[in-house]
Parts: C-alpha cells; sequence; structure tokens
C-alpha cells in the first residue's frame, strides 16, 4: 500500500505528491513549521491525509518544545495549533484534527510534559490508523453500488494519496474491483495541477485497475456515448444538507450527470462532515496562486496581464447527490436527517 505519510522516530514523512508521477521522492519534516509547509505547498493533499498529517505536525511540535510545565507547553500547543490550521481553510478534517489533539491535551492536564508528549504522538498515530480501517470500511459500503462491469468516472485524486491509505472514491472502486466487479476507471484530468492524470492514474496503475485519463471537458461527451456508468468522487468538506465541497470542476460533473441521469456517489469519511455548517454557502473556498493556471510544469501558457481566477474547490448541490458513502454507512436524501443519524451512530460507536 501507498505509504502517503507515517511517523518516524526522525519527523513525519510525506511522498511528494509534487514529483509524482515521474518522481517517487519523500520529504521528512521535523519541525511543525515544515509540516505546515508541506499542508500548504501540497506536498500532502487530500482532506483526509491533511487531517492527519495536522495531528501529526501538533505532535512534532510538541514533541520539540523546550516547555518545562504543562502550562507553557499548553502555550506552545496553540501556537503550533494556530500555524497549521492557518495553512487550508477549505478542508474541515484539519480543524477536526486540531480539536481532537486539543482535546486529547485537556484530557492529560494533570499528567507531566513527558506523558502529554507521549499521549499526543500515540493520538496521532492511531488517527493514522483509524483512518485507513474507515476508509476500508468505507470501501466495503460503496463496492455494492458500483455497476458489475462498465466506467467508473472520477474527478482529482480521492484514493491512498489523498488519505493515510486505500483511499475513499479510489477506496470504493478498489473494494469493488476486489469484489469481482471489472471496472474501467475514467480519469479527469483535473486542472489545474492534474491531480488526476498525475496521481489517480499513477496509483490506480500500480494496482493494475484498467484506467484512461480525459481532459475535463471531455467528461459529458464520455457519459452521453454510455461509457460512463456512475461517478465517485472525494470531499473536502460536506454541510449539514449534504451539500458538497469538493475540487473545482466537480459540480461540472454533478450537473452533467444529472442530465443523463447517471449515479454521482461522494465517499468521505465522517470527520469530513461538517454539521456547524448549515449549507455550501458557509464553506471557506480557498483561492491559490495563479501561476498554477498560467503555468504548466514550468511553461507560461497565457499572456502576460490576463485576468486569472484560481478557486481550488467548489460546492456541488446536495440535490445533484445520489449517495454519500462513510464508514459508518450510506447516507441518502433528505441528507439533515441522514447525516444526523450518522453522528448518533459515531456517538454510540464512541460511548
Amino acid at each position: 500500500m501507498i505509504e502517503t505519510l507515517e511517523w518516524t522516530d526522525d519527523g513525519v514523512r510525506f511522498i511528494d505528491q509534487t514529483k509524482l508521477p515521474t518522481e517517487e521522492v519523500f520529504v521528512l519534516c521535523k519541525t511543525h513549521e515544515e509540516v505546515a509547509d508541506v499542508i500548504r505547498n501540497m506536498v500532502v493533499r487530500g482532506a483526509p491525509a491533511i487531517g492527519v498529517s495536522a495531528a501529526m505536525g501538533i505532535a512534532l511540535g510538541v514533541k520539540n518544545s523546550r516547555a518545562s510545565t504543562v502550562a507553557e507547553l499548553h502555550a506552545d500547543f496553540d501556537k503550533i495549533a494556530a500555524l497549521i490550521g492557518a495553512t487550508r481553510p477549505t478542508a474541515v478534517n484539519l480543524f477536526w484534527a486540531i480539536g481532537r489533539m486539543r482535546d486529547k491535551f485537556l484530557s492529560l492536564s494533570n499528567s507531566s510534559v513527558a506523558e502529554i508528549k507521549h499521549e499526543l504522538i500515540e493520538e496521532s498515530k492511531r488517527m493514522h490508523a483509524e483512518d485507513i480501517a474507515a476508509n476500508r470500511a468505507m470501501g466495503r459500503h460503496g463496492a455494492a453500488l458500483m455497476p458489475s462491469s462498465g466506467g467508473v468516472l472520477t474527478h482529482c485524486n480521492a484514493g491512498a494519496l489523498a488519505t493515510c491509505g486505500y483511499g475513499t472514491a479510489l477506496g470504493v472502486i478498489r473494494a469493488a474491483v476486489e469484489a469481482g466487479k471489472k471496472i474501467h476507471v475514467y480519469a479527469d484530468e483535473t486542472r489545474p495541477l492534474l491531480q488526476g492524470s498525475r496521481l489517480t492514474a499513477w496509483e490506480l496503475m500500480k494496482d493494475d485497475i484498467p484506467t484512461t485519463v480525459i481532459s475535463d471537458n471531455m467528461a459529458g461527451a464520455m457519459m452521453k456515448h454510455g461509457k460512463i456508468g456512475a461517478i465517485v468522487v472525494g470531499a473536502d468538506r460536506i454541510a449539514a444538507n449534504g451539500d458538497v465541497a469538493n475540487k473545482i470542476g466537480t459540480y461540472t460533473v454533478a450537473v452533467l450527470a444529472k442530465e443523463h441521469s447517471i449515479p454521482f456517489y461522494v465517499a468521505a469519511p465522517f470527520s469530513t462532515i461538517d454539521l456547524a455548517t448549515a449549507d455550501g454557502s458557509g464553506i471557506p473556498i480557498e483561492q491559490r496562486n495563479p501561476r498554477e493556471v498560467t503555468h504548466i510544469g514550468g511553461k507560461q501558457m497565457t499572456p502576460d496581464g490576463v485576468g486569472i481566477e484560481n478557486p481550488a474547490f467548489d460546492v456541488t448541490p446536495a440535490k445533484l447527490v445520489t449517495a454519500i458513502i462513510t464508514e459508518l454507512g450510506v447516507a441518502r436524501a433528505p441528507y439533515t436527517e441522514s447525516l444526523r443519524g450518522l453522528q448518533r451512530d459515531a456517538v454510540k460507536l464512541t460511548a
């Protein structure tokens, strides 16, 4: 299985996703500042992976702290969490992970500094293991929804590289293939950073899953010609009403799916569901560097001075989503009820 990120005695180790697919390079972060840079610069990306990266970054920062008292360590924790929390605004898993690490710290207020450091490291490791387990459970739930054969379209990369392993949307595809389904994946290239053509195609080929890369503007034609039987994507934040924030271009795919009566599924862990945000209008959309649009492979593709828009995400309305697949089960409309039901299930599991 692809090791997207892992805790080591020397620091947090990441595969550098900006170098894929032509180079398999790993980056070792020895400070929490370096982890923040890795998240900000998309060396690691994908909401679940960002969440665990944040947790490990906090653990690393606390480990390196020179605090001699719990109060001093708490002050350092807050500074570390603030720095990591400022890296990317859309993926709610980032803030979920910070909140979980903060809760763990507070539960250890009567412990020694050394004990707190140890327990925060162990908590980040648990989150890593839990993410892989959640992805496999998600895959089992979603596999039944995939066609027995034919084409499945995905947008961006919601695979092992976007998680700690196995994947969300690609986890569903992997589980379906493992169950004997004959699936051919159509991967949107996903401009401007080409996560589909660079990352999704790379990891599916490693698993010998038949894959065809198409440019983003080919998706409608593929649907019209009957080559797509289902669509499954990941998510960076899901609002309480089922509106889904995902990589820019997802909304377009969902509209096309509706027009062609093709089921549109979203696969994401429960930590991606933000019940505190009523609908998609409350989801912050990250605006990224215009150079990601103006240049490809270092070569300028647009005239100097032209206006550039570069939102990293868009929001797909709940009415276009056939179902939301999580590790706790499959939610269907009305999502305001079904997602709350999943929350109750999650509470029962942790009680």
